[in-house]
C-alpha cells in the first residue's frame, strides 16, 4: 500500500511540475514559454517524480511493471486535467489561448507522427539526464515545442484549461509511448543483439 501511495503521489507531483511549465507556455507564448517549460521536466528528473513520458521509454530496462506505468499515466492525466482546470479559474485569460491551441489538433496520422517525435525527444532528454547532463532537457523541451510535436501530459493540462476534451489525446499517448520505445530500441540494439548471440 505504501508503494502505491508513493507511486500516486509522485505521479501527481510530476503532473504539477509539467503544469507549471505548460502554464508559462500558455501565458507567455514563444519564445520565452518553451524555454521556461523545461523547468517542468528538470523538476521531474531532479526530484524523482513519476512522469509517463519520462518513464515509458525505460519501463523495460528499469523493469517497471506495466500496471505501475498505467497508474502513472492515469494519475498524470487526471491530476494534469485538474491542475489545468484550476489555472482556468485563477487566470481566465488562459482559456481562449488553450481553446485556440486545441483547435489546431486533429485525430490524424500527422498528429500521431508529431506525438511519436515528441516521444523520441523525451527519451533522449531523460537518457541524457541519467548520463549526468541536463542539456537534453534544456534544449529538448523547447525543441519539441517549437517543432509543434505533441506531449500527452502537457496536452491534457491544456484541455483542463479549456475545460474540454479532444480525442487527439489518445494519439498523443500512443505516439509518445511508441516514440520513446523506438529510440530505446535504437539506443540498445547493440546490447540486445549481443545478448541474443550469447
Amino acid at each position: 500500500m505504501k508503494d502505491i501511495k508513493t507511486l500516486i503521489l509522485k505521479s501527481i507531483g510530476a503532473a504539477f511540475l509539467i503544469s507549471l511549465g505548460n502554464y508559462a507556455l500558455l501565458k507567455l507564448g514563444s519564445p520565452i514559454g518553451p524555454v521556461i517549460f523545461a523547468f517542468g521536466l528538470l523538476g521531474v528528473c531532479y526530484l524523482g517524480q513519476n512522469l509517463f513520458t519520462g518513464k515509458c521509454g525505460f519501463f523495460i530496462e528499469d523493469k517497471i511493471p506495466f500496471g505501475d506505468l498505467m497508474i502513472i499515466l492515469i494519475v498524470n492525466l487526471i491530476a494534469g486535467y485538474l491542475f489545468g482546470l484550476l489555472y482556468s479559474i485563477t487566470d481566465t485569460t488562459l482559456i481562449k489561448v488553450a481553446v485556440d491551441k486545441i483547435a489546431t489538433w486533429s485525430f490524424s496520422l500527422e498528429f500521431l507522427i508529431k506525438s511519436f517525435m515528441c516521444g523520441t525527444i523525451m527519451y533522449i532528454a531523460v537518457k541524457m539526464y541519467r548520463e549526468k547532463t541536463p542539456l537534453g532537457i534544456i534544449f529538448g523541451i523547447p525543441l519539441f515545442i517549437f517543432c509543434g510535436f505533441q506531449h500527452c501530459i502537457a496536452n491534457v493540462i491544456t484541455l483542463g484549461v479549456a475545460r474540454t476534451f479532444d480525442s487527439s489525446l489518445i494519439l498523443a499517448i500512443i505516439g509518445n509511448f511508441i516514440g520513446s520505445l523506438f529510440f530505446w530500441y535504437i539506443s540498445n540494439s547493440q546490447v540486445l543483439d549481443t545478448k541474443k548471440d550469447k
